[in-house]
């Protein structure tokens, strides 16, 4: 255990919040610097103003699991803050509860600014939670209803699946996905929900199940049938925002190809 790295660590993450960022508001007397008092990372944690004090001048016993999970969900960590802080403590962070379903406004704003690219967000579930208007154009107005998952559509057909030169591929992609994702949030609800839901309806998810597939984001080429410009060959490209567990797709073509000109069409058309 890191005593004075720990020690440093939660000094800074105190520091760095301010009141109303945790629901406190700021009152009494005049603050000497802007960030929380140890009194009130040790309420919003649930543990003594003593115990906390001692971790913060390392001079504390080595915090429990739950006393890490107490004190990431006071300092308002981000998942990987959260498993940064049970190293300094010589632990291995637990998965978290749940997929982290939110974007971050800095990812969503992104999104925006790509232009003649398709980009879509997607969650450790394969939940689509963020989308830019061109990939809505590619892949299905059904994006703008908000509840769009891949896997659904894959292997249940609930959406507008377009015909793809990678619906094989893409389902053990898919599946991959999701058994990692198991892995990570045993105890996330909608996840288990969706595993339910794919192992009662679908064979083909239950015979690619079985054969546990391994799959790396990266780079793939797609031709999609697409109903109003016809056949397009693509690029996928995925970033990943590993705090959240989240990956960003996007969808360009070759440049100077048929298909570019149909994604600056389209482009046009939905600015």
């Amino acid at each position: 255990m890191a005593r004075q790295d720990l020690a440093h660590y939660l000094r800074d993450r105190r520091a760095g919040l301010r009141p109303y960022e945790v629901g406190l508001t700021a009152t009494g007397t005049a603050r000497r610097t802007p960030g929380l008092r140890r009194e009130e990372v040790a309420e919003l944690a649930h543990m003594s103003v003593d115990y906390y004090t001692r971790l913060e001048q390392a001079r504390g016993p080595r915090p429990s699991a739950r006393i890490l999970d107490a004190l990431a969900q006071a300092l308002r960590l981000t998942p990987a803050e959260r498993s940064h802080l049970f190293r300094l403590a010589g632990s291995s962070a637990p998965p978290g509860t749940s997929a982290v379903r939110r974007v971050r406004p800095h990812v969503a704003r992104m999104l925006g600014r790509l232009p003649e690219t398709g980009a879509i967000v997607t969650d450790a579930a394969y939940g689509v939670i963020a989308w830019n208007p061109l990939a809505q154009a590619l892949l299905g107005g059904d994006l703008a209803n908000g509840t769009t998952n891949l896997a659904r559509r894959r292997f249940l057909g609930q959406g507008q699946m377009r015909e793809s030169s990678s619906t094989e591929e893409f389902g053990h992609i898919v599946v991959a996905r999701l058994r990692r994702a198991a892995d990570r949030y045993p105890h996330d609800p909608q996840l288990t929900a969706l595993l339910a839901e794919l192992h009662a309806s679908s064979e083909e998810f239950r015979q690619i199940w079985a054969t546990r597939p391994i799959h790396a984001p990266g780079h793939r080429t797609k031709t999609l049938h697409h109903p109003e410009t016809g056949t397009l060959r693509l690029n996928c490209d995925v970033l990943l925002v590993p705090e959240d567990d989240q990956e960003v797709v996007l969808i360009t073509a070759d440049p100077g190809s048929p298909t570019a000109r149909t994604l600056h069409r389209l482009a046009r058309q939905t600015a």
